[in-house]
């Protein structure tokens, strides 16, 4: 449970290095001096100067950052990103939502070229028709460990001495076994591409939380098909599309209903960092293809946060850079500065109150059910 904590955990904090990163190459390119590339946020841990460069590791593991000489105040010097004509400076604010939808495309590339399953429970999914029943965990000492059966597997079919069933649903199994308590049943099982067949008790008597079989199952759907490696990479671009059109129309759907006072959808979630990566740990129980499903759908999603048009996001300061086109002179450095400082005390004040509301009773949830 730790160990899939910390994977979401460094997924996320990756993501926030490549959106820094966008902004960095880009900067780098039109020649701006950058600073300082940083790793968390200060107070800082370690660091060391490459070239012009300052990068650093820092205590507050929260994403990372970019200084860029002349962003926030404005420098007169020929390095200077104040100095820079208009449409360079979109190019850098815009370098870090660029890196979203570049990390989205490469994470979905390698998502089909190794396919992906998604927990759909027993409902009737229209139009996929490859679902199967797969253990996701065994207990210790069960008749499932006893006999052989381990994570990963897929139940094919169960039998006693009389009738054999095809494992269709989680309800199939789980009926089966109750109609066979102290009774010898045969289950077979596919496990990595090879049949397998275990015998087992289901018992009359277990502890709490086990089942007669001491099995955690979960029924799933292949969502995201195999392809070969030279086609990954066009059907990853093509998904990076899809989801990014899916996630406006959520978002637009969302912002129609706070207006019309309708308040959240239902079955939509608020999450903070904390919620986000329990999402991930989550998802990563699923194996390695949801996993990658669940964070490319998040890079498409923030990159599209990052466009609103929030002062302490890129999409205000987007919106400093077209007033400025506009009206032919930079909005004063002394309001665009306060004005983002508001912004950015505001976001906090709502993560803060995410996370004790949402966050905190997600995690001790996610804690609990680990132990």
């Amino acid at each position: 449970m730790l160990l899939t904590l910390l994977i979401a955990f460094f997924s996320l904090i990756a993501l926030m290095i490549i959106h820094e990163f966008g902004h960095f190459i880009i900067a780098k390119k039109f020649g701006v001096k950058v600073e300082e590339f940083g790793i968390g946020y200060p107070p800082r841990i370690i660091g060391k100067q490459f070239g012009e460069t300052f990068y650093s590791i820092n205590l507050i593991p929260l994403g990372a950052f970019v200084k860029i000489m002349g962003e926030e105040t404005g420098i007169d010097d020929y390095r200077s990103f104040s100095n820079l004509p208009i449409w360079k400076r979109i190019l850098i604010v815009l370098g870090g939502v660029i890196a979203f939808w570049v990390a989205a495309i490469i994470i979905f590339s390698v998502l089909f070229s190794i396919g992906a399953n998604v927990p759909v429970g027993d409902q009737n999914i229209s139009g996929v028709t490859s679902v199967h029943v797969q253990v996701m965990q065994v207990e210790k000492n069960s008749p499932a460990q006893i006999s052989g059966i381990k994570t990963g597997d897929t139940l094919v079919s169960i039998k006693n001495s009389a009738v054999q069933i095809t494992i269709r649903n989680i309800s199939d199994f789980q009926n089966f076994i109750q109609a066979n308590k102290g009774t010898p049943v045969t289950i077979a099982l596919q496990r990595q591409g090879k049949s397998v067949s275990v015998d087992l008790v289901p018992r009359i008597l277990y502890p709490a939380n086990e089942g007669s079989v001491g099995v955690e199952l979960e029924r799933m759907a292949t969502i995201i098909q195999k392809y070969p490696w030279y086609q990954a990479p066009v059907q990853g671009l093509i998904f990076t599309w899809k989801v990014t059109l899916t996630s406006l129309q959520g978002v637009g759907g969302l912002f129609v209903n706070l207006f019309r006072g309708k308040g959240v959808p239902a079955g939509a979630e608020l999450a903070g960092p904390i919620g986000i990566t329990i999402f991930l740990a989550n998802a990563a129980s699923y194996g390695p293809g949801f996993f990658l499903y669940f964070i490319g759908s998040i890079a498409v999603l923030v990159a599209i946060f990052n466009l609103f048009p929030i002062p302490a996001l890129d999409g205000g300061k987007l919106v400093f850079l077209i007033i400025e086109k506009v009206m032919k002179k930079p909005v004063p450095v002394k309001w665009e500065q306060i004005i983002t400082v508001v912004c950015f005390a505001i976001l906090i004040i709502i993560s803060i109150f995410v996370t004790i509301r949402f966050d905190i009773p997600r995690l001790i949830n996610f804690w609990k059910a680990g132990l």
